[in-house]
């Protein structure tokens, strides 16, 4: 297993502890596990994949968005996003609360909470203020209601406040207030996790199924629920501290089981069948009606199991077929997804403004598919930029602290969200 850092979740210090693939429980000691000073490179490079998704499916329709998955497929970016943070998460914090115990580790990840809150108010600021702007400039009121702030222009003084509690989000900010909830309750999860793993995950699969009987959700203001039931997309965050903490590991043979890849390979065909005919009205009629009846609605916010398993199926065939020693993951043409990856928070921020601005630019001044595509482009390049950028400041700045202290640099534990947990 191999030293990562969470974008979310926060950083593992150059000098706080590995996080360990064991601690399952207390009966079945953790295997000792030799931390590496080389970071685990394939979940940079889908979280960077992920972000990308994430923006190009928030621009009107274009030739780019024809390449993201939620077109061949019942997942999409988001799912590759909430897994990697929840295994980040735990491979992060879990063996700091092993060895610097639950208190010192619970006021780590509290502490990165309120960080990942100010950034999201942070975000939630700037965002309105650019709508707003380009609403009154271009004298076109449309885009306050589309980007959901008519309700702040009504009543700014009471919709602040629930922006605080996280109950009013625009347009495309619905990531970071889930991403707050379910790290508030990283502490319980992990010490859980540390003794009993399994029965750990047994709960969260419990709690997503009382969710779907009893319909439970966080309500949104000013009307409605959240777009993404924390309740529900629980599950996939557990699922992904699970794999780190040694679910993985003890998943190993499951995984490289012929059984598995040809269901996950007939599987991922007949939802590509699915969506298809989304796409092609003329061969929806081939869709039995009994599946129909009892398929739909795919639900997202409630995180649909047609949605987990679809996502299950690929992460099956991508551990499966894509080695985390694989030569191209260090190459010059994946490095500015990789990049992307390491440097999350501050990319996401920047591509949901991009989202925007694109938006703008091909409803105001210019449209037609190359402008579509030129557009989605320049955001990948402006997004991959600012990530190198933050690389080389995060790689200018540890050099200095390093002569500084005379101490030798550790590689492979950037933080991934700035800042330090």
């Amino acid at each position: 297993m191999t030293s990562v850092a969470d974008p979310i979740a926060g950083p593992a210090h150059a000098d706080a502890p590995h996080a360990s693939s064991g601690a399952a429980s207390r009966a079945e000691p953790p295997p000792k596990v030799t931390a590496v000073n080389e970071r685990e490179l394939r979940l940079d490079l889908f979280r960077g994949l992920a972000l990308w998704l994430i923006f190009i499916d928030h621009l009107p329709q274009n030739l780019l968005t024809w390449a993201t998955i939620r077109n061949y497929g019942f997942s999409d970016a988001t799912e590759i996003f909430i897994f990697i943070s929840g295994y980040t998460a735990a491979f992060v914090y879990g063996r700091a609360m092993q060895e610097q115990g639950t208190v010192v580790a619970s006021a780590r990840i509290f502490k990165r909470v309120w960080q990942i809150y100010v950034a999201h108010v942070f975000l939630f600021t700037i965002f309105l203020a650019e709508i707003s702007y380009v609403a009154t400039r271009f004298q076109n009121p449309l885009y306050t209601e589309e980007m959901g702030i008519l309700d702040f222009l009504k009543e700014p003084d009471v919709t602040i406040v629930q922006a605080l509690l996280l109950r009013f989000r625009p347009v495309n900010m619905d990531v970071l207030p889930l991403y707050i909830v379910l790290m508030l309750f990283l502490p319980l999860i992990l010490w859980l996790m540390r003794r009993r793993a399994d029965l750990t995950l047994g709960l969260s699969v419990l709690l997503y199924a009382l969710t779907w009987e009893f319909d439970w959700h966080l309500t949104a203001y000013p009307n409605g629920s959240w777009a993404f039931n924390p309740f529900a997309w629980q599950l996939l965050f557990v699922f992904g501290a699970w794999c780190a903490l040694g679910g993985a590991v003890r998943m190993t043979r499951i995984l490289n089981s012929p059984i598995t890849l040809w269901l996950c390979v007939a599987y991922l065909l007949g939802a590509f069948w699915v969506t298809l005919t989304w796409h092609i009205p003329q061969i929806h009629h081939l869709l039995p009606k009994l599946l129909e009846q009892w398929m739909y609605p795919i639900n997202k916010p409630d995180l649909d199991v047609l949605r987990f398993a679809h996502f299950l199926a690929l992460a099956a065939l991508t551990v499966r077929f894509l080695p985390k020693d694989w030569p191209a993951l260090k190459s010059v043409w994946l490095r500015p997804m990789v990049l992307c990856g390491q440097h999350s928070l501050e990319i996401f921020c920047i591509g949901v403004f991009l989202a925007f601005a694109g938006q703008f630019f091909l409803g105001e001044i210019a449209g037609g598919a190359i402008m579509h595509g030129l557009v989605s482009l320049i955001g990948i390049l402006i997004m991959s930029t600012a990530a190198w950028v933050f690389s080389w400041y995060k790689r200018v700045t540890a050099k200095g602290g390093a002569r500084a202290k005379k101490v030798p640099e550790k590689t492979g534990d950037a933080d991934l969200a700035g800042g330090g947990a």
